[in-house]
């Protein structure tokens, strides 16, 4: 297997445009710096290649843990850290369901409808659940089908999504491939690409969804 290069960062690190769907996601919360492993990252460059530990190296430590993060949430379309997104987007796949972007989902906050002329209207929590699903949950109506907006308006969903709001909380292999990632992140030379190696792919691809084509 080769090395996966990982992209470069967006511009703004909290968004991410899909392009499936017509749909954009914005990350509303972010992970606190206290709960990320970066303790557990030094431990580990400590243990890999003589890395001296003295908190100096924390804010270079923590950049590389989001950087890494990013890049394996990308890939698997997993939230590790529990974080609030709010996911806008013109109309439903379908009138009874739409898969939602990211898992595992832990509560949808609100579905809320824009008027093309910006009037909004906040659903009944009634009106929809969560399939649940490892790889790819489903927003599904209980009735005939899920609130939508008049023409040329707009739907807004805010939702929460992650394993655990800790660093224990996360699967073992996940936290070993973050922890990699990272340390291969951090022992980089300046000018290099970033790239994900076999050992780091090997860990996180049996939460990754294999997607046949023209199936959602």
């Amino acid at each position: 297997m080769s090395s996966a290069e990982v992209g470069a960062t967006p511009q703004h690190p909290n968004q991410i445009f899909p392009g499936e769907f017509n749909m954009m996601m914005v990350e509303l919360t972010s992970v606190p710096a206290a709960v990320l492993p970066i303790g557990a990252l030094s431990d580990h460059l400590r243990l890999s290649s003589g890395f001296a530990d003295d908190g100096s190296q924390d804010a270079q430590l923590e950049t590389c843990l989001r950087s890494a993060m990013a890049a394996i949430e990308a890939r698997i379309n997993k939230a590790l850290f529990q974080r609030q997104f709010v996911m806008t987007l013109m109309l439903w796949t379908d009138i009874e369901s739409h898969p939602m972007p990211l898992a595992p989902i832990v509560d949808i906050e609100a579905i809320t409808l824009i008027s093309r002329v910006g009037d909004t209207i906040v659903a009944d929590t009634g009106s929809y659940t969560v399939q649940p699903d490892a790889h790819r949950p489903r927003l599904v109506a209980t009735g005939a089908r899920l609130p939508a907006p008049e023409a040329g308006g707009s739907i807004e969903v805010t939702f929460t999504a992650g394993f655990s709001a800790d660093w224990e909380g996360i699967p073992a292999d996940l936290k070993h491939g973050l922890l990699a990632l990272a340390a291969e992140f951090y022992n980089l030379r300046d000018g290099e690409p970033r790239r994900m190696s076999p050992h780091v792919m090997g860990l996180i691809e049996p939460y990754r969804q294999l997607r046949l084509r023209g199936v959602v």
